[in-house]
């Protein structure tokens, strides 16, 4: 609990990703994607439940070993790829409301695939959130002006053209406005937001800007990364922070 307001930390970690097989399984450093987000929320005393919103059995063990919850299995029709991550925070939230007989004010979403989280960062979100009676607060990167908007490409049969008719008037990258993209940190979101609104980005949300080195694991290609940032010095232990 912060400031009087209870916290769910929901981790979702369906068994079905396409881009790794079992992905939220795959062990970094030799733990499961899953596990290290247990151990980040270990270090959360303030977190009132933490619960893992899965189909599989496998990950849901996995997770309970790393300190997270699996008071019940995500149903069928949440399982699938074109699923909103709204849907399964609203199904998690219900689901712990009755089964705890309390009202929780503030659900956290924590991705598998954001393994170099850092407990002060979830943190931040958090506080940030209640301090400034937000919607919501995700946590962001800065995207590389490289894959600007701006200077982003369309084609059209054999036509190329701008995908933004402005980019024709980009010269360096000094003229253009800097653009963030999620990183699946941390999300801090009210109940009312996602009960009354339905949604996790009401008209009033802030974000935590992250400039610490990151990667949001999808692809092969992703976890190879992961594993180079590990080689480089990286941590994933959590008393690290």
């Amino acid at each position: 609990m912060i400031d009087g307001h209870k916290i769910l930390v929901v981790v979702p970690a369906r068994g079905g990703s396409k881009g790794i097989k079992l992905k939220n399984l795959r062990p970094l450093g030799g733990v499961p994607l899953v596990g290290l987000v247990g151990q980040v929320v270990q270090k959360l005393d303030y977190v009132d439940r933490a619960v893992v919103s899965t189909d599989h059995y496998e990950i849901a063990a996995a997770a309970v070993k790393y300190g997270l919850e699996a008071p019940f299995m995500r149903p069928e029709s949440l399982s699938g790829d074109r699923i909103a991550d709204w849907d399964v925070l609203y199904h998690a939230l219900l689901a712990c409301e009755k089964a705890d007989r309390c009202r929780y004010d503030v659900v956290v979403m924590l991705q598998p695939t954001s393994p170099f989280r850092r407990p002060a960062q979830v943190t931040k979100t958090i506080t940030h959130l209640i301090e400034g009676k937000y919607d919501a607060v995700w946590t962001v990167s800065e995207t590389d002006s490289k894959a600007h908007p701006l200077k982003q490409l369309v084609i059209h049969g054999a036509r190329l053209d701008y995908y933004d008719p402005a980019g024709a008037a980009i010269i360096a990258r000094q003229q253009l406005v800097p653009v963030y993209h999620r990183n699946g940190v941390a999300y801090a979101i009210s109940r009312e937001c996602l009960v009354d609104k339905k949604s996790i980005k009401g008209e009033k949300t802030s974000c935590v800007v992250i400039d610490d080195l990151l990667v949001n694991i999808d692809t092969e290609l992703d976890f190879n990364y992961a594993e180079f940032m590990l080689q480089q010095g990286c941590s994933l232990d959590p008393e690290d922070d």
